[in-house]
């Protein structure tokens, strides 16, 4: 079973990550794999890639003509893809040796059409106490009480996600209204497709937390305000999401808000009445106005769309 991993790249000051993704994708203990790099619109950026790894046999690099996003840049890729299975990385990931193996072994196992792994933290600045578990999706690390192994989800994170190449191009490849391009904040474009992909096939992607990407959680991605801005787009692509997919895909993170204020908020209450501390404490207040957030957010894209 081939792999066709794809990374899509686009910042000159997002090199040094992308090295590091890219040569975690090389040593991968997997050996049937090949890399497909997309260069979104930056024609200097591509020239540097192609001339450091442009000899490698392994990789196929290609510029598009100008910045498309993230979404236009993964379409792209499909027409260079050769492989059975395509897995997605971003460039400021970094995929651990057993990834591609443990992504294969469940295709292998369970006949799956899509399978994801789990996002772990690299934190590029050291954590942030404030931060709760919860909320690790805000900076693309899986959550508190996301899915049990083996469980069949809606999606995984984007940045370690894999699909059989022949349900992404019949579904035709991703939505680009909800995928990131330069610095918009509309996000989701993986879950919408998931969703296309449920609804045509009842079938959706299969949780291996075996499979690990680390994703590099910089400085900026802890800012208090940065977080609250996030929070506020997640809502609002929710809302996008909502309208070009059916209700019942998007029950995922209804369930999620229930497991929130139900378990994991008394629970919280519970260990902080029992045993007081300051970082508990700033992570309860942190969790009700991210929550907060994200619902102005879907108010707001309920007036939007």
């Amino acid at each position: 079973m081939k792999v066709s991993v794809v990374i899509c790249t686009y910042s000159e000051e997002m090199y040094e990550h992308f090295e590091d993704s890219l040569e975690s994708v090389q040593s991968q203990t997997y050996d049937d794999v090949e890399i497909v790099v997309i260069v979104d619109g930056n024609e200097a950026l591509y020239e540097r890639i192609l001339s450091e790894y442009g000899d490698d046999p392994q990789l196929k690099i290609h510029c598009n003509d100008e910045n498309v996003g993230l979404s236009g840049s993964r379409n792209n890729a499909l027409e260079y893809v050769t492989g059975d299975i395509v897995a997605l990385i971003d460039d400021d990931a970094v995929a651990d040796e057993r990834w591609v193996e443990e992504l294969v072994s469940v295709y292998e196992e369970r006949d799956a059409i899509a399978v994801g792994g789990k996002m772990t933290p690299l934190w590029v600045a050291g954590k942030p106490e404030f931060l709760p578990e919860e909320f690790y999706w805000l900076v693309g690390v899986t959550h508190r009480g996301f899915a049990e192994p083996g469980e069949e989800v809606r999606n995984t994170f984007g940045s370690n996600i894999s699909f059989k190449t022949e349900v992404l191009r019949e579904l035709g490849g991703f939505a680009t209204e909800v995928g990131r391009q330069g610095e918009k904040n509309l996000q989701a474009h993986e879950t919408e497709f998931c969703a296309r992909m449920r609804e045509e096939y009842g079938r959706g992607v299969i949780y291996n937390p075996d499979a690990k990407v680390g994703h590099k959680v910089f400085e900026w991605r802890t800012d208090k305000r940065w977080l609250l801005e996030r929070s506020f787009w997640q809502g609002y692509s929710k809302r996008a999401m909502e309208t070009l997919v059916s209700e019942e895909s998007s029950e995922e993170e209804s369930d999620f808000l229930k497991k929130l204020l139900f378990a994991f908020v008394p629970s919280r209450v519970k260990s902080l009445v029992a045993d007081p501390d300051t970082t508990e404490a700033k992570q309860l207040f942190t969790l009700f106005v991210l929550t907060g957030t994200v619902g102005i957010g879907y108010l707001y894209g309920l007036a939007k769309w």
